[in-house]
């Protein structure tokens, strides 16, 4: 099968530089931000920039947002505040750059530089009305959508609650300070990757909380919110390609971020004490985002996670690189629209080929060097809503699923921390240690795919027992193992 890789436009030189507009004296801290990285500059920022821009005559443009990190990131943030708290965003792609001047942000914090008094005193703030999250997935500490009680961070949290570390138990002891100084509730808003990421936000917090004090859970659930969300936009991490595509705006600034012009941001419209209006700035509300979000986690994530693992096998640096390789088009390609696309449902008026297409062109962006091992790090977090909800439909349905099956191979082969040529490859997963021990203790191969599949956080015991599943996903590590990648994948697609 020949498919040509999608052309890439001649690179341009067209910039486009934006400053905001409105008065950034009337700003308020109504949003308290947890994982203040790439994604949340480039995606909830430039939104909520965008649509403080847009507001109109009478309407509060007041929604200042207070960045927080709860583990590394501390000099990033003193580096924020050192440049009055503003920063570049650069979307770019090979037709040229759009950057943003961002003002929004009224506040940083960090425990360890700031202590956590300071902390929770932005939870008894009046004017907070949302708490929002990229935390990315570990970070919710749950387990098949409710709150993982083993989980080491919730241990100690629930050992020391006024001390907390992890993210649910910093927004219970938070929600508990605020319930206490007699104010309302307020919007929990997750942006990350998850399945019914606000059910799993409800779980987790109300779960945590009901753990210490069945009162304080009976206040979070019937004074707060949480609603879901779906999020895109691919926001590479910043590298020295990125901070000379910065440049090229005139700017050396070192909280900025590049990323991809596109953007989508579906929301479950569930707000308790207000919310931009940020259909301003291009966001849709729903009354139930789960279709959106499964296309997205399915078509975008999947082959996202498809080329991440096989191309960072096959020694490819980023994910436009693997879209220089017709193969590697044609087997994405394949993937959404063979394997993915079958599994969505409640999409009226959604063309997915034109999707799938459009998916393909924003991969083969290559002002954006989106590693393939960035991609790769927490697999095992993102394998079930990416990978293995849609091969447990196949299974359902009876239906063939080589191409799920070889990503799974993929990560599989991926987690033991060498490419094709031997090289090493980062595993950054919070179950590194458990592949070490599951490598150290089988031989490569059938008796290597088994011990994987023994890992019940990743796959469902009845998956892994499956009778069609378990053969398919040993064959496909097999066949990888033994002929590579790009053999493996010509294999698939003849």
């Amino acid at each position: 099968m020949s498919v040509s890789a999608p052309a890439a436009p001649e690179v341009t030189q067209v910039v486009r530089v934006k400053t905001a507009a409105y008065d950034r004296q009337m700003l308020k801290p109504r949003i308290l931000h947890f994982g203040f990285g790439a994604f949340a500059r480039a995606f909830l920022c430039s939104i909520l920039d965008e649509t403080l821009d847009q507001a109109g005559p009478g309407e509060a443009a007041d929604w200042g947002l207070v960045a927080v990190r709860l583990n590394s990131g501390a000099e990033e943030l003193t580096a924020l505040d050192a440049t009055d708290r503003r920063f570049w965003v650069a979307a770019a792609d090979d037709a040229g750059i759009a950057a943003r001047r961002i003002d929004c942000l009224v506040a940083t914090c960090h425990p360890a530089r700031d202590g956590l008094p300071a902390l929770f005193g932005h939870f008894v703030h009046p004017d907070l009305s949302i708490i929002s999250l990229t935390i990315t997935e570990k970070g919710y500490c749950s387990r098949s959508g409710a709150l993982d009680t083993a989980h080491p961070g919730i241990v100690a949290d629930l050992a020391s609650p006024r001390q907390p570390g992890t993210a649910i138990g910093v927004i219970v002891e938070g929600l508990r300070l605020r319930r206490d100084s007699g104010l309302p509730g307020v919007t929990l808003l997750p942006l990350d990757n998850l399945p019914h990421n606000g059910a799993v936000s409800r779980a987790t917090v109300v779960s945590y909380a009901r753990a210490l004090d069945e009162q304080l859970a009976e206040w979070i659930a019937r004074h707060c919110t949480f609603p879901s969300t779906m999020v895109d936009r691919i926001v590479p991490a910043l590298d020295e390609p990125s901070k000379q595509l910065l440049r090229e705006i005139g700017s050396d600034d070192i909280n900025g971020i590049v990323c991809e012009p596109f953007r989508q941001w579906v929301i479950e419209d569930d707000f308790v004490a207000g919310r931009p209006d940020f259909v301003r700035a291009g966001a849709q509300f729903v009354a139930d985002v789960a279709p959106f979000e499964a296309m997205k986690l399915r078509m975008l994530n999947g082959s996202h996670s498809f080329l991440a693992y096989l191309g960072a096998l096959a020694g490819k640096a980023t994910i436009s690189d693997c879209m220089a390789d017709p193969l590697f088009v044609a087997a994405a390609g394949r993937l959404m629209m063979s394997e993915q696309a079958p599994t969505l449902s409640g999409l009226q008026g959604i063309d997915l080929k034109a999707y799938s297409d459009e998916l393909l062109a924003r991969f083969s962006n290559s002002r954006l060097k989106h590693r393939t091992t960035q991609i790769a790090n927490d697999g095992s977090q993102k394998l079930p809503q990416r990978l293995l909800a849609s091969i447990r439909w196949h299974v359902e349905a009876g239906t063939p699923f080589p191409l799920l099956t070889q990503a799974v191979a993929g990560w599989m082969a991926y987690v033991r921390g060498e490419d094709e040529a031997g090289q090493a490859v980062p595993v950054n997963d919070p179950l590194a240690p458990r592949f070490a021990a599951i490598i150290a203790a089988t031989s490569d191969g059938p008796d290597y795919v088994s011990g994987m599949l023994g890992l019940s956080e990743v796959f469902p015991p009845e998956l892994a027992a499956d009778a069609w599943f378990r053969p398919a996903v040993s064959d496909s590590y097999c066949r990888l193992r033994a002929q590579g990648v790009r053999a493996a994948l010509t294999d698939l697609l003849s």
